[in-house]
C-alpha cells in the first residue's frame, strides 16, 4: 500500500509539479524573536523552492493571538512587503491551541506545517518532514530526541505526563508537541472535529492516516520568554486528560469502593476497641475519622465531576473558537 501511494504521489508530482506548502506560526508577544523567525523560515522555504521540493505558491501564515506588544505591526509590515507572507489577526487572545487552529483552517495549500515562533523546534527540520510526505505519509510528527534545554523539573513532569496519558489509554506520540506536517487530506479530516476543548496533538492522532516522525534536538529559545508558565502547563495537561480519557471518572467508582471498604474496616476496628478495651474515648473515632475521610473523597469526586460538566457546558454552547479581525496579504 505504501509503495502504491509513493508511486501515485510521484506521478502526480511529475504531472502537476511539487506541492504547495503552508507554514503556520501562532504568535503571542513575539516581537523580540519575530525578525529571526522571518529570516529562518524564509531561508528554509527558499532552499526547498530551489530544490523543487515545494511550489512557488507556498505561504507563511502568522497568526497574532491578541499580542500586546508590536507583534502585529511587524506582521502587518511583513505581509505588505512579502507576497509569501499572510498575517492573521484574531480579535482577542484565545490561547495557543485556538490560534494554531485558526491558522490551520485558513490555509489552502497541499501541505501544512505548524511550528512555534520561538525557533526551538528548528525550521530546518521542515525539509525532512516534506521528504517523509514524499514517501507516502500524510502526517509527520516532529519528535524531540532529547530535552537538554529543559530543567530537570520540566523534563521529569513532561515525560511523566506522556507516560500517564498512555496509561489512561490516550494515544499520544511521545515527546511530540505541535510541530508537525499534515497533508491536505489529513487536514480536511482534522477540521471535521468541531470540539470546543482543543487538544490538537490528541485530535491529530485520532484522525489517523499513514504517519511518520522526524527526530530533532530542541534548541534554546532564541529570545523572549516562554508563554507556558507552570500554571498554564498544568491547565493544558488537564485539558488533554479530560478531553481524551474517562479514567478519572472511572476512578471515582474505584474510590467509592475503596472508601466503603475502609469505612467498613474502621467500623469493625471501632467496635473492637469499644467492646474489648477500656481505652476508647466515647464518640471520637466513630465520628471524626470517617467524617474526614469520606468528606475528602466526596469533595475530590465532586471536583472531578465538575471539571467534566464544565467541559460539557463549553461544548453545548457551541461558541466560536475565535474571531478573525483582519487578514493581510499582498495581492
Amino acid at each position: 500500500m505504501s509503495n502504491s501511494t509513493d508511486h501515485n504521489r510521484s506521478s502526480t508530482a511529475a504531472l502537476d509539479g511539487p506541492p504547495s506548502l503552508a507554514i503556520v506560526v501562532p504568535c503571542y508577544n513575539e516581537e523580540e524573536v519575530l525578525s529571526e523567525t522571518f529570516a529562518a523560515l524564509e531561508k528554509v522555504m527558499t532552499s526547498m523552492l530551489t530544490a523543487n521540493k515545494i511550489s512557488d505558491a507556498s505561504k507563511l501564515y502568522f497568526v497574532d493571538d491578541g499580542s500586546k506588544d508590536k507583534t502585529w505591526q511587524m506582521l502587518e509590515q511583513k505581509a505588505q512587503n512579502d507576497g509569501h507572507v499572510i498575517a492573521i489577526k484574531l480579535s482577542r487572545n484565545k490561547g495557543h491551541q485556538n490560534a494554531l487552529y485558526a491558522g490551520l483552517c485558513t490555509t489552502t495549500e497541499d501541505l501544512v506545517v505548524s511550528i512555534d515562533a520561538d525557533l526551538q523546534d528548528g525550521p530546518e527540520n521542515i525539509k525532512a518532514m516534506v521528504d517523509e510526505y514524499a514517501k507516502g505519509h500524510d502526517v509527520v510528527y516532529g519528535v524531540r530526541s532529547e530535552r537538554k534545554t529543559d530543567t530537570f523539573f520540566k523534563r521529569f513532569t513532561a515525560e511523566g505526563y506522556y507516560h500517564l496519558m498512555r496509561k489512561m489509554g490516550v494515544d499520544l506520540v511521545f515527546n511530540h508537541a505541535d510541530f508537525r506536517l499534515m497533508s491536505r487530506k489529513a487536514l480536511e479530516a482534522f477540521k471535521e472535529y468541531p470540539e470546543a476543548n482543543l487538544f490538537l496533538r490528541g485530535i491529530v492522532r485520532e484522525v489517523g492516516f499513514s504517519s511518520s516522525s522526524v527526530e530533532y534536538e530542541r534548541q534554546e529559545r532564541f529570545a523572549g520568554e516562554s508563554k507556558y508558565p507552570l500554571r498554564k502547563m498544568l491547565s493544558f495537561a488537564w485539558e488533554g486528560v479530560s478531553s481524551f480519557s474517562t479514567v478519572p471518572l472511572r476512578a471515582i467508582t474505584v474510590m467509592g469502593f475503596v472508601a466503603g471498604f475502609l469505612s467498613l474496616a474502621m467500623i469493625f476496628w471501632v467496635l473492637g476497641v469499644r467492646i474489648f478495651t477500656d481505652s476508647a474515648i466515647p464518640g471520637w473515632a466513630s465520628v471524626l475519622l470517617p467524617l474526614l475521610f469520606i468528606g475528602s473523597v466526596q469533595l475530590m469526586c465532586l471536583g472531578i465531576l465538575g471539571e467534566y460538566v464544565a467541559k460539557i457546558y463549553a461544548e453545548v454552547k457551541r461558541r466560536p473558537k475565535y474571531h478573525v479581525e483582519e487578514v493581510l496579504r499582498r495581492d
